[in-house]
């Protein structure tokens, strides 16, 4: 396998542009070096490193242990029992790969070594940083590399066999089973290759009409291998769900609850309101590149409808969390070497990179203690103190390491504790599961009947304590028979009374 990627590699890349990417791989592992010991700090990374732990220990995921993305994110994290340490490592591997892959496509779209150069540098950089969250092991960090071998891989397939059209539609599967936004990439590629297909002027003569029509239908067998590559994981893992009882659990939660997730956030007039403001300018935005594909060329084709797609994907939910912009990074960095490409373009595309960094800039909050975060990282590795590391990354970190070392000095192993609690990283820290199937205390209140079976839950495990970070007062259902007993930094301890 091994000497494979490398004749693959050495029949891609000469020696110049080897040491191009020796360079830029080891910028791109250096600014992610710091990740790797990071403290269990973010919410998100703690309910994945529960969801791990427990599907390493036998529960069933959805089941018996709850999220609201497709599978895939949840089998990297159960490979590590939700070791964060591991799955970050991991997180830097994949990512290197994705950098080595942008490169190779950005060669397939562009003659000119800055596009290729720039474009290149800009995504490893900026993918890199902290800046949008690069350095978290969340579902956008993974998806990176399937997404974009998936884009270099069809392009390959076009030109030659069907078996890179095959392994572009299950990369693309991947990374929809990672999450299920990769849709928007997926209909990138069909799309672009849609309008690719009629990119010779379209005649609507008499004698030419019935030959336009036909490529509607005939010589589409790439377009159906691919379509039917990308299908086929996604239904043989919902067969599994369904032949294992957990089908509706499955759908509630990769597909169902996305639903109201995306509402709520695009309400304008009417529920979805602003969605459907969204879809509109998509379609013109996608005719125009279309009406326009001479002049933009097939480069420029690709590049722009997967930055449309993107730019859609990206603001898809309406919320403005700094991870949904790396679904963007790829499509932004080959367009900024688009820009470079066809300088002759630039009274259109500058404007609309202009634009792009408003929005950005308007709707979403980076992460811009960068040189912060280097130093907080050199400081600690050269002796600095425990405390102030951990509250540079959120000021209750140091407060969950103090609960979590608490249950490990006043609970055995076969006792269970409750967090009421947005940090389920508690549960990561502590070595303990949750004892229904919810980690975090936002899960509880938000969906129908999930108080009564974490009730249940309770009443038959018995937890020893239960510990409350979060004021609410859903709490109260479920301290029957338990007294406040410990203080920890604002959080209650109660402690079951026998």
């Amino acid at each position: 396998m091994k000497d494979r990627i490398v004749n693959f590699l050495n029949q891609k890349i000469n020696n110049r542009e080897i040491l191009f990417l020796a360079i830029i791989l080891l910028i791109f592992s250096l600014l992610r070096v710091p990740s790797v010991i990071e403290p269990y700090w973010y919410g998100d990374e703690g309910i994945y490193e529960v969801i791990g732990s427990a599907l390493s220990q036998g529960r069933i995921l959805y089941a018996e242990i709850w999220d609201n993305k497709p599978p895939l994110l949840y089998l990297i994290y159960s490979i590590f029992a939700g070791d964060q340490f591991y799955v970050r490592l991991v997180s830097i591997l994949t990512g290197m790969a994705a950098v080595v892959f942008f490169f190779l496509l950005a060669k397939q779209l562009f003659k000119k070594n800055i596009s290729i150069y720039f474009s290149t540098i800009l995504f490893a950089v900026i993918f890199g940083l902290p800046l949008l969250e690069g350095n978290i092991a969340n579902a956008e960090n993974f998806m990176a590399l399937p997404i974009i071998a998936g884009f270099y891989f069809i392009l390959q397939g076009k030109q030659k066999n069907n078996f890179y059209i095959v392994l572009a539609g299950l990369l693309l599967s991947m990374a929809f089973l990672t999450k299920i936004v990769a849709v928007f990439d997926f209909m990138a590629i069909a799309v672009s290759f849609f309008v690719l297909r009629f990119y010779d002027q379209i005649s609507f003569s008499e004698n030419k009409i019935s030959e336009e029509l036909k490529k509607l239908v005939v010589g589409i067998e790439k377009e159906t291998i691919f379509a039917i590559a990308f299908i086929t994981p996604i239904a043989l893992v919902a067969l599994y769900f369904l032949l294992n009882g957990g089908f509706p659990d499955f759908y509630r939660a990769v597909f169902g609850q996305n639903v109201g997730y995306v509402g709520y956030g695009n309400y304008f007039l009417f529920p979805m309101g602003l969605l459907y403001l969204k879809l509109i300018l998509l379609f013109f935005s996608i005719f125009l590149v279309a009406r326009y594909r001479r002049v933009i060329g097939q480069s420029g084709v690709i590049i722009l409808i997967w930055l449309l797609f993107s730019l859609f994907n990206a603001f898809f939910s309406a919320r403005p969390y700094t991870h949904y912009l790396l679904v963007l990074l790829p499509s932004f960095a080959l367009f900024t070497g688009y820009i470079l490409e066809e300088k002759k373009l630039l009274k259109v595309t500058f404007p609309l990179l202009v634009v792009i960094l408003f929005l950005v800039h308007q709707d979403f909050r980076l992460y811009t203690k960068i040189s912060g975060y280097y130093s907080n990282y050199l400081k600690f590795i050269y002796g600095g103190p425990v405390v102030p590391y951990l509250a540079f990354f959120d000021r209750n970190t140091p407060r969950d390491y103090e609960i979590a070392r608490f249950i490990n000095m006043k609970t055995n192993p076969g006792e269970d504790v409750f967090l009421w609690s947005d940090s389920a990283q508690i549960y990561a820290l502590s070595g303990k599961l949750p004892p229904g199937r919810y980690a975090v205390s936002y899960h509880v209140t938000f969906y129908k009947d999930a108080t009564s079976e974490t009730k249940a839950a309770l009443d038959e495990k018995k937890p020893k304590y239960i510990i409350q970070t979060k004021n609410s007062r859903e709490i109260e259902n479920f301290l029957d028979n338990y007294e406040l007993r410990y203080k920890i930094d604002g959080a209650n301890i109660y402690e079951r009374q026998l």
